[in-house]
C-alpha cells in the first residue's frame, strides 16, 4: 500500500448509505458503476468483495469514491471496518474497482432534446448530486417525461422526491422547455 493512501467517510442525505472517499481514481473518469447485486469478481473486484459483508445491499462507484448502501437494520459500526479494509485492500494494491468483464453502458447516439438533457444531466446536476455519493442517470425521454436511475446514496434516500421535483426537474423545465416532468425508475 503506497504512503499516501487516503480514505475517509463522508454521511450522505440517505441514513443507510455511507460515501466512501478514495484518494486515488476507482474507476476511470466519467464511468459510474451500480451494483444492487454480488457482481462476479471479473466483473468487479471490489463490490464482490463488498457484497460478501454481512448487511451490504448496494455499491456504487464514481471516479474516486465508493458509496456503499446497508441494509437499515444492520449498524454502520458493525461493518465500516470490513468495508475500509476491502476499499484499502483493492486500491493498496493498485488494483481497479472494476474487472475486465465489466462493460459499461453505451451511450446511444441521440441528437435534439435528449442530447440537451443528457448535457445538463451530466454538467450540473450529477456532480453536485455525487457530492453526496449518488448518481442520477438518464434512461428515457418520452412524452415529455424524462425518466432517470436514481443510484448511491440517491436510490432509497428520504430526500430524493425532493431532490427529483424541486432541484432535477425544475432545472430541466427551466431550460429544455419540452421536459415537463422527471420520473425515477
Amino acid at each position: 500500500m503506497s504512503l499516501g493512501f487516503r480514505l475517509h467517510a463522508e454521511r450522505t442525505p440517505n441514513p443507510d448509505c455511507i460515501k466512501w472517499v478514495v484518494g486515488e481514481p476507482l474507476v476511470d473518469d466519467g464511468v459510474a458503476a451500480q451494483f444492487s447485486e454480488p457482481p462476479t469478481a471479473a466483473v468487479s473486484p471490489l463490490a464482490a468483495r463488498l457484497f460478501d459483508i454481512d448487511g451490504v445491499v448496494g455499491v456504487f462507484f464514481a471516479s474516486s469514491f465508493a458509496t456503499v448502501t446497508k441494509r437499515p437494520e444492520i449498524e454502520w459500526t458493525e461493518i465500516a471496518q470490513s468495508i475500509v479494509d476491502a476499499i484499502k485492500e483493492c486500491v493498496g494494491s493498485g488494483g481497479s474497482a472494476l474487472g475486465p468483464d465489466f462493460v459499461p453502458p453505451d451511450p446511444l447516439a441521440e441528437g435534439g432534446v435528449v442530447a440537451r438533457i443528457r448535457r445538463v444531466l451530466d454538467e450540473e446536476i450529477r456532480p453536485a448530486v455525487a457530492m453526496d455519493g449518488g448518481d442520477i442517470v438518464f434512461a428515457a425521454f418520452r412524452d415529455g417525461m424524462v425518466e432517470v436511475y436514481m443510484h448511491g446514496a440517491c436510490s432509497g434516500c428520504p430526500s430524493s422526491s425532493a431532490t427529483l421535483k424541486n432541484g432535477i426537474e425544475a432545472r430541466l423545465r427551466d431550460v429544455i422547455p419540452e421536459v415537463e416532468g422527471v420520473i425515477a425508475l
